[in-house]
């Protein structure tokens, strides 16, 4: 699972979360730290990224258009890199069923 990490989240996660997310990105890293979310949607889309964001705009998009790209919403209040880190670490598996569920778009974690 690629990620594409959203402008609401540190960008130092690409790194710190490559051995179980190899390939992922920060929007930041291509171009898109200051793109609407509908640019940060098609990139996703285009390239066969999850986008995972703290904005609930991409979980309203997902029940609008379904999947691609599919969403993860960190559904957490304020909380530290690293305590997003070690949630997307925590479940991993969870997010590896839900790439392969054909029919889910969409998937909070809390």
């Amino acid at each position: 699972m690629r990620l594409l990490l959203d402008q609401n989240l540190s960008p130092r996660l690409v790194r710190a979360l490559a051995d179980l997310y190899p390939g992922s990105i920060h929007v930041r890293d291509v171009g898109l730290a200051a793109a609407s979310d509908d640019e940060v949607w098609t990139y996703a889309a285009e390239r066969g990224l999850t986008i995972v964001s703290k904005d609930a705009e991409f979980h309203q998009r997902s029940f609008l258009f379904g999947h691609p790209p599919k969403a993860v919403w960190i559904s957490r209040g304020n909380c530290s890199t690293r305590d997003i880190e070690m949630l997307l670490r925590a479940r991993r598996d969870e997010l590896a069923a839900f790439e392969q569920d054909l029919e889910g778009a969409f998937l909070a974690l809390g």
